[in-house]
């Protein structure tokens, strides 16, 4: 069984992606889409073992990924790590910028080491990544840039710090797309809402209560799926989207629109049926009591 892509084969064959985050998660089922349509892909991440079993499933799938260890809050470390893969495999011709990482807090409890650490990991990192991918690669040969999101347009209650970072990103998307588009670089970006990803088991409390309960917020009465984020990536990388370019995709099932003051309609889960590509993808445990 191989990944079950919308997208054409071969359609990023002999090109290199760098995915970041690319151990787990969105990240992971991003870098197996990116292999499977013919992308060389390298991940990067901080636990190696993680990087180090992602690459090992992508080879098994049939296709190529190579990985590294790498703080990307680590201004040094993202440049040698660049350098190392234009050493390696030439022109980086995408960048997905995943990486990330936040926990739940009221801002009045969210002390500055926290707040800092969140925003360092969530906007920092992936400016340091993007700024040395353009700077050592795509600046002379052009290219695709995917930054990561969240849905923070009524604000992010609960994980200021991570809303403020990506906000932060948004604007940076922006930024960079206009700055960079002479050289023929497209920066995008993508906002999940709700998806069933292996992030939502690291949550305790009162907030991993709530997980099973989302699906109700959401206008499509059901949570995402990781390929339904890793598609919309995909998208934005390749040459359909040539002219698509300082642009966000929110994929939330529309969860970030309306207000409060006009109530959801009740509705049926299933009505809204999910895209679900990952032929290694797994529910994560805090909804399995809803299959």
């Amino acid at each position: 069984m191989a990944y079950d892509s919308i997208f054409k084969p071969g359609l990023f064959a002999g090109q290199t992606a760098i995915v970041t985050g690319g151990g787990s998660g969105i990240g992971r089922c991003t870098a197996h889409e990116l292999a499977a349509l013919g992308a060389h892909v390298v991940l990067v991440g901080r636990k190696a073992e993680k990087l180090e079993k992602t690459a090992g499933e992508i080879a098994e799938d049939g296709g190529s990924a190579s990985w590294h260890s790498c703080d990307i809050r680590d201004e040094e470390a993202v440049k040698a790590l660049v350098a190392q893969v234009l050493a390696e495999r030439g022109p980086i011709h995408h960048l997905v910028n995943n990486a990330g990482g936040q926990y739940p807090a009221p801002l009045a409890s969210i002390n500055l080491k926290g707040f800092e650490a969140v925003v360092r990991t969530n906007l920092v990192g992936g400016f340091l990544m993007a700024r040395e991918v353009f700077n050592q690669s795509m600046s002379k040969t052009g290219g695709g840039i995917v930054n990561m999101l969240a849905d923070m347009w009524g604000g992010m209650p609960g994980m200021g710090h991570s809303g403020a970072a990506r906000a932060g990103m948004e604007n940076f998307t922006r930024t960079a797309a206009v700055e960079w588009g002479h050289a023929g670089v497209r920066v995008n970006a993508v906002a999940p809402g709700w998806i069933a990803s292996s992030g939502m088991d690291t949550y305790e409390g009162a907030f991993k209560a709530v997980i099973p309960t989302l699906r109700e917020h959401v206008p499509l009465k059901r949570i995402g799926t990781e390929s339904e984020v890793a598609s919309a990536i995909v998208f934005l990388l390749s040459p359909g989207a040539a002219f698509i370019s300082g642009n966000t995709i929110r994929i939330d099932g529309a969860a970030s629109q309306g207000s409060r003051a006009f109530p959801l309609a009740k509705g049926k889960p299933g009505q809204s049926r999910s895209y679900n590509g990952f032929h290694r993808a797994y529910l994560p445990d805090v909804l399995k009591d809803q299959e």
